[in-house]
């Protein structure tokens, strides 16, 4: 087997990323328009013909190209020609496509309890007090042993919270009604982002993601984000679950000869602005342990400063386009990006960052020994599927050729919180209806009692007004104001004729 991918020519070598090295993760830099895009697919197509799954988001729909076969592209075929490639052999690459909202691919769900509280809270933008809240929902849910699957259970559990929060403040905590109401706000924001479509059932199996072709080719799974990307924390909120799943999921197999799974991580800046330590620390954690679980990630984003240093200094296999000093925050980053490559006496790193051409960049990758080799300037190779999307005829054909396809085209809402909860107050409601019948009034009763003050002489109450006024008694209770009108509906009603 090729234990190793070529990926860039210097004009001294090629230059190659290992594969036992592939999980030690990455970092795909530059400005807009510099090659990010066509260097992640080319990384992805290679990466496929290695045998290893890869997931990637697609925010501008450019990278739905990866499942059909390149060709007719004058810039391809110059770059090709340039580097000795010619003929390319053009060729589409095994791919299927998801989304969130189900239009552009198959569906792609989670539930609420395995999204748990820490990531909902981020989704929702709540503080510290109302997390704190929140995480107490689950808590209850999880000792009364009620599903959280979908928006609806949520809800109900809230609602539930705040009508019991005095007996449920010994044991859970103060429940406020503030807090409660945040959280609902915040729900109804969610909702109106799209959020109804990713919460539910059937969710994602994720060993769909991790599927091989019959030619032996890892099935490069595409999500579009293009609609995703426009709320960016669902975005990105999306895609930490989706690592934190895999990460808490997949077993330990230590160094391998090459990773069980790529992920890019595309924008990688959303996922942590504005995020609270507690999640910075987690997004910590899984990057320094995934890579125990053969899964190697890449980081894409515009500026190197956007990623912590606590993250950064994890992405042993760096690609670096060119970066613009026009700003003193661009100026600092292209020294900071200069810094961590490891250095090479004929490259002057910090003025070459600013003059790279499109296509062309910095690039270091681990050697055999886990040590970054000096950088070198590349250009990057073309690849062989498509530069550009894919139509929406060939998309459709593709989703219907896929494996999963009818798999979760379809939702599933089985029994959970929201259920449980209602039947609850449906017995509920039972009971104070015949509560309140033994209260009620006895027709029979009532027309001896009228026969009765006839024949003793004494004043009688007209039928109808003798009605409403033991009728009345029952108005008390939203059932009572039904049978109320009920009553005098059908009575009044037929007096009018």
């Amino acid at each position: 087997m090729n234990d190793r991918l070529i990926i860039a020519q210097s004009e001294r070598s090629m230059l190659d990323l290992l594969l036992p090295m592939a999980n030690r993760h990455g970092l795909i830099a530059g400005a807009t328009g510099t090659g990010k895009t066509v260097t992640l697919q080319l990384l992805a197509e290679q990466f496929s013909r290695a045998g290893i799954p890869v997931f990637m988001a697609d925010i501008k729909g450019d990278l739905s190209g990866l499942g059909q076969a390149g060709g007719g592209n004058v810039k391809v075929e110059a770059r090709a020609k340039e580097l000795g490639l010619t003929p390319i052999a053009y060729a589409a690459n095994p791919v299927v496509y998801w989304d969130v909202f189900g239009k552009k691919g198959h569906p792609v769900r989670a539930t609420i309890s395995d999204m748990g509280p820490l990531l909902l809270a981020r989704m929702l933008n709540l503080n510290d007090t109302q997390t704190g809240v929140l995480t107490a929902i689950f808590k209850i849910a999880d000792d009364q042993g009620w599903l959280l699957l979908d928006l609806k259970d949520l809800r109900a559990m809230l609602q539930y919270a705040s009508q019991n929060a005095r007996s449920l403040a010994a044991e859970y905590g103060n429940i406020s009604a503030a807090s409660v109401g945040a959280i609902q706000r915040g729900l109804l924001q969610l909702e109106h982002e799209g959020g109804e479509y990713l919460f539910g059932e059937p969710m994602l199996n994720f060993a769909h993601l991790m599927q091989t072709d019959v030619h032996g080719r890892g099935v490069i799974s595409i999500l579009s984000a293009e609609m995703l990307h426009n709320t960016p924390r669902l975005y990105a909120t999306l895609l930490l679950w989706l690592l934190s799943e895999l990460y808490e999921n997949l077993t330990e197999v230590g160094d391998v000869d090459k990773p069980r799974l790529v992920f890019f991580f595309d924008e990688a800046h959303l996922l942590f602005n504005d995020a609270p330590k507690v999640l910075l620390d987690k997004i910590e954690q899984v990057v320094r342990l995934i890579r125990s679980k053969a899964v190697g990630i890449y980081f894409v984003s515009q500026n190197p400063l956007d990623i912590p240093d606590v993250v950064l200094g994890q992405l042993g296999n760096r690609v670096q386009h060119a970066l613009r000093a026009f700003t003193p925050r661009d100026q600092k980053a292209v020294k900071s990006a200069a810094q961590t490559f490891r250095s090479n006496p004929g490259i002057n790193v910090e003025t070459k960052i600013t003059e790279l051409g499109v296509g062309e960049a910095l690039i270091s990758f681990l050697d055999e020994k886990g040590r970054p080799h000096p950088v070198e300037i590349g250009k990057i190779f073309p690849p062989m599927s498509r530069l550009g999307p894919v139509t929406d005829q060939e998309r459709q054909q593709i989703i219907r050729d896929s494996g999963v396809f009818g798999y979760y085209e379809e939702t599933i809402d089985r029994e959970s919180a929201y259920e449980i909860l209602k039947e609850q107050v449906n017995r509920k409601t039972g009971t104070e209806i015949l509560s309140e019948s033994d209260r009620a009034f006895d027709w029979r009763d009532l027309l001896g009692q009228q026969a009765d003050n006839k024949r003793s002489g004494r004043q009688s109450q007209g039928i109808i007004e003798t009605v409403a006024k033991s009728a009345a008694r029952t108005v008390g209770t939203e059932i009572g104001r039904q049978i109320l009108r009920g009553v005098l509906g059908s009575i009044l009603g037929k007096n009018r004729r």
